[in-house]
């Protein structure tokens, strides 16, 4: 089957019904696919099972169905892809890419430097587990020498990072067995034909991390756009941990109107007086990306 020139996707994490912040990213990935005459998929990520909330995907995908957010094929899961991210590993065990580590949290923190986001790991596994760990639980982490990565992000502009010295060899399938959102997320998008990525900004600086898997694994880079983070009033990521209030259902139009304010558009204040259809088709026609601001900030709810 041939693709479409655009094609993006909504990546949700079932850990909660959708909120404000993840509307934001619904919204303005839609848009962008849609406009582009692109399709757009949708992705549970489920691949963390210790965080999923039971039933948290129907209802996501319930509060899209119902905010007239229709999306191309069927809903994958990740956690039914379990075996394309082992055959991965696999494949980077074979090319001396990947190594087992041991080390706690406690060590690794002790024996770091800071990076941009918490200790970077220090490599002390590299050459083989120590023999006092040689019975423990252990990771699996890439090696990531000589990895200065640079791309344009479509928002927030140029961005490098040496993921090495800013964070490590990092981890591609925890000790409990899980394997991890990098690892995840850049086998499904190759999988799935993804070209543009529209998330939020606090997955930016996860971003080098997967080009560098990418290229290690002869994958396409998509085009990345980071949208700014949706925070509360005093300055959290909207989020279930901070208490994010679910989407009202029975009331679509005022947040759906409010979300295009947080990403720059100027909706009239009669869309909130139409229906869903009307508001699809202004949105629709008046789409500008390039008005999205890159900062964080809070939204002002309606």
């Amino acid at each position: 089957m041939q693709l479409s020139v655009y094609r993006g996707r909504f990546a949700p994490s079932p850990t909660g019904s959708l909120h404000l912040g993840s509307l934001v990213t619904a919204v303005a990935s839609y848009l962008e696919a849609r406009i582009h005459n692109g399709e757009w998929l949708v992705r549970i990520e489920d691949v963390d099972s210790t965080r999923v909330i039971p039933d948290s995907s129907r209802q996501i995908l319930h509060a899209l169905e119902s905010l007239g957010m229709d999306w191309d094929g069927e809903v994958v899961y990740q956690s039914q892809r379990h075996t394309a991210y082992q055959t991965t590993l696999t494949k980077l065990n074979k090319n001396g890419l990947i190594y087992p580590c041991a080390c706690s949290r406690r060590e690794i923190a002790d024996s770091a430097m800071r990076g941009v986001e918490g200790p970077v790991y220090s490599g002390s596994c590299r050459n083989g587990l120590p023999s006092n760990h040689a019975d423990r639980p252990h990771a699996l982490r890439v090696k990531t020498e000589n990895s200065q990565i640079e791309f344009v992000d479509n928002l927030q502009g140029k961005v490098h990072q040496c993921v090495e010295s800013e964070i490590g060899d990092f981890v591609l399938r925890r000790a409990d067995g899980i394997y991890t959102y990098q690892l995840a997320v850049v086998v499904d998008d190759a999988w799935q034909g993804i070209t543009h990525v529209v998330r939020g900004a606090d997955l930016l600086h996860s971003t080098p991390r997967q080009i560098y898997l990418q290229k290690l694994l002869g994958y396409k880079t998509p085009a990345y756009l980071h949208l700014p983070v949706v925070v509360n009033k005093q300055g959290e990521k909207l989020s279930k941990q901070t208490q994010a209030a679910p989407i009202d259902l029975t009331k679509p139009l005022p947040q759906l109107v409010a979300t295009l304010r947080f990403l720059g558009q100027n909706p009239p204040d009669e869309l909130v007086e139409g229906d869903i259809n009307s508001f699809w088709q202004w949105a629709l026609a008046h789409w500008q990306a390039e008005k999205i601001p890159k900062g964080s900030h809070f939204i002002n709810e309606p």
